[in-house]
C-alpha cells in the first residue's frame, strides 16, 4: 500500500522500518528532518509537509506525544486527503481528543482510527505491540495489512475514541502495579527481608506479573536508569485523569498513584524509569510531602 508515516520517536521509528520492510511504500515527514534520515536510506520517500504525505498516501499513520500533536497534524493532513483515506494514530491521547479528530476528518470524507499501543520500545522493535484500536469496523481489512506488521495483540474496542479508552485502562492497571511493587520492595526493604529473593518468591504465586519481572528487578537491582520514562506514565495519568472525571468515574487507588506521579515529577526524575517509585516511597514521609 501507499503509506505515510509521520513520528519516529522510540516508538514511531521501529514501527515505520517494519511497514517498509514489508514492502509497503512509505512517505515520511518529520520536523527534524535528520530522525527520518535511516528510512530514506532504506527506500521511504521524504515528503517537503505533512499536506504532500496525505497526498501521496491511502492511509497515514502518526505516533507523537500528545493531544495537541494530533490534532495539529489531523489539520495539516486534512488539507492533503482525498476522501476515502485514513489517519491511524498510535499516539497516546485523549479520548476526547481522538473524538474531535475523527469529526474533524468526517466532514471532508476521511475516516480517523485512534489506535494506541502497549509493548514499550522492545515491542515496538520486535512487532509484538497490543494493538487497541477504535474507528469503524468496516476499516478492518485496509488496517489488518498494517496491524499485523506492527503487533501480535489487535483488538477492535469500538468506535473512534474507544481505542484510547482502552489504552487509559491499561496505563491506570500497569503503572498502579508498578506502584504497588514498590510498595512490596520499601515493606521489604523496611522489614530488613532482600527484595530480590521476596520478588523471585512472588513470582511463583499469585503476583507474578509481567510488571513484577520487568519493573520489581529494576527495583531490586535499583537500576532507575530510564527504560520507560516516568513522565510519559505522568502524562498518561494526566490523561486519563481529565477523562475519569468527564465521565463522572471514581478512581481512588489511581489518584494516589498519581500523586506519587507528581511527587517523582516533582524530583526531577521525569527522565528515569518508573519503578524509582521506589524513591518516592523511601523520601521523608513516604513522598506525601
Amino acid at each position: 500500500m501507499r503509506l505515510g508515516f509521520i513520528g519516529f520517536g522510540t516508538m514511531g521509528s521501529p514501527m515505520a522500518a517494519h511497514l517498509l520492510r514489508a514492502g509497503h511504500v512509505l512517505h515520511v515527514w518529520s520536523r527534524r528532518a535528520a530522525s527520518a534520515d535511516f528510512l530514506v536510506e532504506q527506500g521511504a520517500l521524504r515528503c517537503e509537509s505533512p499536506e504532500a504525505v496525505a497526498r501521496a498516501s491511502e492511509i497515514v499513520c502518526t505516533n507523537v506525544t500528545g493531544s495537541a500533536d494530533v490534532e495539529g497534524l489531523a489539520v495539516q493532513l486534512g488539507r492533503g486527503f482525498a476522501p476515502g483515506s485514513i489517519h491511524v494514530d498510535f499516539s497516546t491521547i485523549a479520548p476526547a481528543a481522538a473524538q474531535r479528530v475523527a469529526a474533524l476528518h468526517a466532514e471532508h470524507g476521511v475516516d480517523f482510527v485512534d489506535a494506541p499501543v502497549s509493548g514499550g520500545g522492545v515491542g515496538a522493535q520486535n512487532a509484538t505491540l497490543a494493538i487497541m484500536w477504535g474507528g469503524k469496523s468496516a476499516l478492518a481489512a485496509r488496517l489488518d495489512p498494517i496491524f499485523a506488521v506492527l503487533g501480535k495483540t489487535v483488538v477492535r474496542v469500538g468506535e473512534a475514541g474507544a481505542g484510547q479508552v482502552a489504552k487509559a485502562c491499561n496505563q491506570m492497571v500497569m503503572v498502579s502495579t508498578i506502584a504497588a511493587c514498590a510498595e512490596a520492595a520499601r515493606l521489604a526493604q523496611a522489614s530488613g527481608v532482600d527484595f530480590g529473593r521476596v520478588r523471585e518468591a512472588m513470582l511463583g504465586g499469585s503476583a507474578g506479573s509481567r510488571v513484577l519481572d520487568v519493573f520489581g528487578e529494576r527495583m531490586a537491582r535499583r537500576d532507575f536508569a530510564a527504560g520507560v520514562e516516568a513522565r510519559l506514565h505522568h502524562k498518561d495519568f494526566a490523561l486519563l485523569a481529565d477523562a475519569a472525571a468527564q465521565v463522572g468515574a471514581p478512581l481512588p487507588v489511581a489518584a494516589q498513584v498519581w500523586q506519587m506521579l507528581n511527587a517523582l515529577m516533582g524530583h526531577g526524575w521525569g527522565g528515569r524509569d518508573t519503578s524509582c517509585l521506589l524513591e518516592v516511597l523511601e523520601l521523608p514521609g513516604g513522598g506525601a510531602e
